[in-house]
């Protein structure tokens, strides 16, 4: 993909080009939905998550919409305040690993040299290990914890964005207007705040979106596998949950469906934003 967004291309202009776009504006929609959902969810939940409020399995009906789980639980309850937990920690933990990726990548971009040499070579290491197989060894060393999950995402994640921006930024730095950069004198600093990241900062947007939707996915399989926050519900942990309970030996379909179709729409609508941001960046894309 190649950055033709320069810097004659004002951020209302941008802005404008994204509003066109059906493909953000669906994604957006989704992601603001389940954002007011996660909000609101103290005001629009039926019950405290992790209160027993009935029967074990109980099908949906108008008392529990989404029935409740083997242990009593209102499953709707539980959905609607796993969405706060999914998107927090999927948030933070790619606002992190974006920031970290951005700022290696530019600096690697920039200066080259045998900084950049270490650091890709560290990079392609990394990039051969099972990310799954880290996870377990770093949280099997330390107590599950929300922040401990946003740990181990952030040090798997910005490995990607480093390489995608450093690739861009090489781009950048063989442009006209930087040599004439260079030509007046400029400092690799001024030309790294002035000029690479203001042209590199749309592909910084749709990295940030697949790291989100990647850190939410990966949230909901480390929970999955029984190694998520014991202390808060995610989608994740409700499928947690629902295996353990053999909820779907059971045919307790009320157990599955919600959060997995949460996750769903949450993977959807940040890959449609990214895809979006990405029609911006590159007008090849941009539907006729």
């Amino acid at each position: 993909m190649t950055v033709t967004i320069g810097g004659s291309m004002l951020r209302s202009e941008m802005l404008r080009t994204l509003l066109k776009c059906k493909t953000f504006i669906i994604g957006l929609s989704l992601i603001t939905i389940i954002g007011i959902i996660a909000v609101l969810a103290d005001s629009i939940a039926l019950y405290p998550p992790l209160e027993f409020v009935g029967n074990p399995l109980e099908s949906p009906s108008a008392k529990h919409p989404f029935g409740t789980d083997d242990m009593g639980r209102d499953i709707y309850s539980m959905t609607i305040h796993g969405a706060r937990i999914s998107l927090f920690i999927g948030i933070i933990a790619a606002l992190l690993s974006t920031s970290i990726g951005t700022g290696i990548g530019v600096v690697c971009g920039v200066f080259r040299g045998i900084v950049d040499a270490v650091i890709m070579r560290i990079i392609d290491f990394m990039l051969s290990l099972p990310y799954l197989a880290i996870a377990l060894v770093i949280i099997a060393f330390l107590k599950p914890s929300m922040m401990i999950i946003i740990l181990v995402i952030v040090i798997l994640s910005w490995i990607t964005t480093a390489k995608v921006v450093r690739a861009h930024t090489l781009s950048v730095m063989e442009s006209l207007f930087v040599e004439a950069a260079r030509a007046i004198g400029a400092s690799n600093l001024h030309i790294m705040l002035r000029h690479v990241l203001p042209h590199v900062s749309p592909m910084i947007l749709s990295s940030m979106a697949l790291n989100v939707r990647n850190a939410i996915l990966f949230e909901a399989a480390l929970s999955f596998l029984g190694l998520g926050d014991p202390a808060n519900v995610s989608w994740g942990t409700i499928l947690f949950f629902a295996r353990r309970a053999g909820a779907f030996a059971l045919g307790a379909w009320w157990y599955i469906v919600p959060p997995g179709f949460l996750i769903m729409m949450t993977v959807l609508g940040f890959t449609l934003i990214s895809i979006g941001l990405d029609e911006v960046i590159n007008p090849r894309l941009r539907k006729m």
